[in-house]
């Protein structure tokens, strides 16, 4: 099939589709013309591709779990699990720290709030 009908049986735009093929995350046949031309399990793959994205995954991390379905064993699924955690721990750092970011702005807020009223009172009198 052409990269027009992979991107909308996969449910992404064509832009996607080559993106995906330039990180290495999906690769094509060429025609003479050099068109290129996907299996009907790059379907499958690209909506995998897209489910990792959407667990908040990079391209790199992605081509790096990719063996785990490319050539499943043992050694692989463990590596890929490995990875996983690590970013899983990495998302949980960054949370932490937006709780953080989050906290010190509503005290920012309360701080703000505090002195509108005391402008109030103070025009008021």
């Amino acid at each position: 099939m052409r990269i027009g009908e992979l991107a909308s049986q996969a449910g992404v735009s064509v832009r996607s589709v080559r993106y995906y093929e330039e990180q290495g995350l999906l690769t094509s046949i060429r025609s003479t013309s050099g068109q290129r031309h996907y299996t009907d399990d790059e379907v499958q793959r690209v909506m995998f591709i897209q489910r990792l994205y959407a667990a908040g995954l990079s391209s790199r991390t992605i081509a790096e779990l990719l063996p785990c379905v490319d050539s499943p064993s043992e050694e692989n699924s463990d590596a890929a699990l490995e990875r996983m955690a690590q970013e899983r721990d990495r998302l949980s750092e960054h949370i932490t720290h937006l709780m953080g970011t989050r906290d010190a702005l509503d005290e920012l807020m309360a701080a703000a709030r505090a002195h509108r009223e005391i402008l109030r009172t103070t025009v008021a009198d």
